[in-house]
């Protein structure tokens, strides 16, 4: 058998676990409030692609924002962890965690 590797373990992307981190432990965010909180590590320009994805896997869900009235300009959508983002942020790090210990999930 090939030796474990970096390669050969199933992981969350980085960007999508730092999602699921941030409306884990903040509850739901709005899509730029993700990247103030991210210290940097998500782009404006990346952000709702990465949210889409995770929307797509089923790892997120998210809600339009109510209009005021007069209001101009797009809503904003709200960004919530589904119980199945939970759970694959949870075995991620219970994979990372037994396969190599040297990583921090």
């Amino acid at each position: 058998m090939p030796p474990v590797t970096n390669d050969a373990i199933p992981s969350l992307p980085p960007k999508e676990r730092l999602i699921l981190e941030l409306l884990l432990s903040q509850g739901a965010l709005f899509g730029l409030q993700l990247v103030a909180s991210s210290d940097g590590a998500l782009k404006r320009g990346t952000v709702y692609v990465t949210l889409g994805r995770m929307e797509a896997k089923g790892f997120i869900r998210s809600e339009q924002e109510a209009m005021p009235p007069g209001a101009i300009g797009l809503p904003r959508r709200l960004y919530y962890p589904t119980p199945l983002g939970e759970r694959v942020l949870h075995a991620w790090g219970q994979v990372a965690r037994a396969l190599l210990p040297e990583v921090q999930p």
